[in-house]
């Protein structure tokens, strides 16, 4: 399973957000100069998330974007879900009715994994997140 640039930056453009003062946004045109992700591709990335409640907009001259629940309530699982879809590390255990699931020699392999994956990415906030990029120069940083 390979994360895309649409998890990777979704998850930069949180921390972002995050780390802003609480109750604070941030325009799209903030974010990419802090990040350098491009407010175009921030706009795309914002769809999903908006729709998962996972960021906010607020309308107006003094508008942008901040989280759309406290950084403790969101997860890096939530996050890549609602930008990357599945996090199956292969399509079969996605699929409804797989036709070899009964006989598959590497199915049980596949579920493991799977369940590996989620329960990390599922562990940790971006809370924690921010945390971590707090005590990054200290040598403390740790997920």
């Amino acid at each position: 399973m390979r994360i895309s640039t649409r998890g990777r930056y979704s998850l930069e453009a949180l921390l972002y957000l995050c780390l802003l003062p609480q109750g604070e946004s941030a325009s799209t045109r903030a974010i990419a100069a802090g990040t350098g992700i491009s407010d175009g591709y921030l706009e795309q990335l914002f769809i999903p998330l908006k729709r998962d409640g996972i960021v906010r907009g607020i309308r107006g001259p003094q508008g942008g974007y901040l989280p759309g629940r406290t950084p403790e309530r969101i997860t890096v699982g939530e996050v890549l879900r609602s930008v990357e879809g599945s996090l199956e590390p292969v399509a079969c255990l996605s699929d409804e009715t797989c036709p070899a699931e009964a006989t598959c020699p590497t199915r049980s392999l596949w579920s493991r994994i799977a369940e590996t994956i989620a329960e990390c990415v599922d562990s940790i906030s971006l809370d924690d997140l921010a945390t971590a990029y707090r005590l990054q120069g200290s040598g403390e940083a740790q997920i």
